[in-house]
């Protein structure tokens, strides 16, 4: 049974996560950055086993930054990332927020769009890794599921 978890503090079973996907699977080099002292960490629990990670930040403007999404490898294909980012969309919408966004990796897209999500822009590259912004309004609050 999936255990949806947040906190503002970046645990050491999100670090390993994120090492695990970004810098060792994916090669990104700067994956640790100030914005995670200010984020919410978002963390997936399959029983008591960590599987996936996210971080958001919302805005003083309505507009929730989210990012750092991942799913274990041996947990990918099963929707944990759909029902994450559903679960921190409902989260941050109950903080006032109306708007999230990203910065999505290109390949990655058909899953946000799939998700709601809407790229707007050009791409641009992060590191070696093309990526476009997207966006989704949030018009649900949680006492209205």
């Amino acid at each position: 049974m999936l255990r949806f978890e947040t906190s503002k503090n970046l645990s050491n079973d999100a670090i390993r996560i994120r090492t695990d996907v970004f810098v060792k699977e994916q090669g990104f080099e700067v994956e640790f950055d100030e914005k995670d002292a200010d984020a919410y960490h978002m963390l997936v629990y399959d029983d008591d086993v960590p599987i996936a990670v996210c971080r958001f930040m919302p805005g003083e403007d309505g507009v929730c930054t989210i990012g750092r999404l991942a799913v274990v490898p041996e947990f990918r294909g099963r929707s944990i990332g759909k029902a994450m980012l559903a679960e921190a969309e409902r989260e941050v919408a109950d903080m006032g927020q109306r708007r999230m966004v990203l910065s999505a990796q290109v390949r990655a897209r058909g899953f946000y769009e799939a998700c709601g999500y809407t790229a707007y822009g050009d791409e641009y590259m992060d590191e070696w890794c093309p990526h476009i912004m997207m966006g989704k309004d949030l018009r649900f609050r949680r006492e209205s599921i």
